[in-house]
């Protein structure tokens, strides 16, 4: 088994949805703009610029749009291309799109084995639009063709009088629980998205005994002051024009489209973080992006014992998502890290300053 090199959050332009999720950002600022997504470079130089060779190794590819990810026609083409790489891929989707699903399982399946699906479980647009069976028939399709996933709730306070239905359908239909994130605001301190203090919202929605939301829990809302390696052992990349930043609010590092011969810049956050909190510290806090903090492997947080006994993911994705990045990369020595915060510090500054202008 490989160690994973990299993990790479790619963001696909695509801000439209067949969803209408009251707790959606991209519903918050109304920014639905019912466009899809129209890749320029072919899924060959996609996976020429995402080569192993060239990012070093193997790595965990992470796909999310800003509506509904599997939308834009491209999506699947790249998606096969960067499994054939040697890459694992994961897909973050409202799992309602069967006919992208049924191409999905004309994989090869020794692809499907590196694939794994982050099935947003909407109850109450599912419900709307009588799409439960059909979003449960998808992820059977996907567990049948041979693909880990896991199944999760962005939990809101209008969701809570459907919190023993929900239980009861995910039983029935995929023999666990869903796991539980937070939903948060889209503001400058981006809080928790409820009208809850956080301690009554964390008593509603512990009752799932979600492993993802007891971690996240204990780390929303925290600065994070240690040195970061994110820029370097995980990268942001928009996927559709190449440009690649340290991290959602690091500074812009290079275009991994401009010239695929040259070697990618990388160069980590360190103690510069901008965000008020690293609100998605399940993937890079549970990766390892911090090493020295005692975080659970990521297998742990999407993972689930279905009621016969069978699990989520596959033997071989379970494997590479306990891998954390400092077992295949270089630690940084103390005046390494010293350097780094000296030439990242003013760009953190400014953008603290644009934040609070914004505020």
């Amino acid at each position: 088994m490989k160690k994973m090199k990299r993990f790479i959050d790619c963001y696909v332009p695509t801000e439209t949805c067949n969803f209408r999720c009251h707790y959606c950002y991209v519903t918050q600022h109304r920014k639905f703009n019912n466009k899809l997504a129209k890749f320029e470079y072919s899924p060959d130089f996609i996976r020429k610029a995402l080569s192993t060779e060239r990012l070093g190794g193997v790595c965990m590819i992470n796909i999310c749009a800003g509506g509904e990810t599997l939308l834009s026609t491209d999506i699947l083409k790249i998606v096969k291309a960067l499994l054939e790489e040697g890459h694992y891929v994961m897909i973050v989707t409202n799992g309602s799109l069967t006919n992208r699903f049924k191409e999905l399982a004309k994989f090869d399946s020794n692809l499907m084995k590196h694939l794994f699906f982050k099935f947003s479980f909407h109850y109450l647009e599912l419900r709307r639009l009588n799409l439960l069976d059909k979003f449960f028939n998808n992820v059977k399709l996907m567990e049948k063709s041979g693909a880990s996933y896991t199944i999760e709730i962005t939990p809101s306070d209008e969701l809570e009088p459907y919190i023993n239905d929900i239980k009861e359908i995910c039983l029935k239909n995929v023999g666990a629980f869903p796991h539980i994130t937070i939903g948060r605001k889209d503001s400058n301190d981006i809080p928790p998205l409820t009208n809850h203090t956080f301690e009554e919202y964390k008593e509603i929605w512990k009752t799932f005994d979600s492993d993802i939301f007891e971690f996240k829990s204990k780390i929303f809302g925290i600065k994070r002051k240690e040195f970061c390696y994110a820029g370097e052992w995980s990268i942001y990349l928009n996927l559709m024009t190449g440009e690649l930043r340290q991290c959602y609010c690091g500074k812009k590092l290079d275009n991994l489209y401009a010239n695929i011969n040259k070697p990618i810049k990388f160069c980590p956050v360190g103690k510069n973080c901008a965000l008020p909190h690293c609100y998605n510290g399940h993937a890079f806090l549970a990766f390892g992006d911090i090493p020295e903090l005692n975080t659970p492997t990521y297998d742990r947080l999407r993972n689930r014992v279905k009621t016969d006994g069978s699990e989520w993911l596959t033997e071989e994705m379970k494997l590479f998502m306990q891998c954390k990045l400092s077992e295949n990369n270089n630690l940084y020595s103390f005046f390494q890290k010293q350097k780094i915060n000296f030439l990242n510090k003013p760009i953190m500054l400014l953008k603290k300053l644009k934040r609070k202008i914004l505020k």
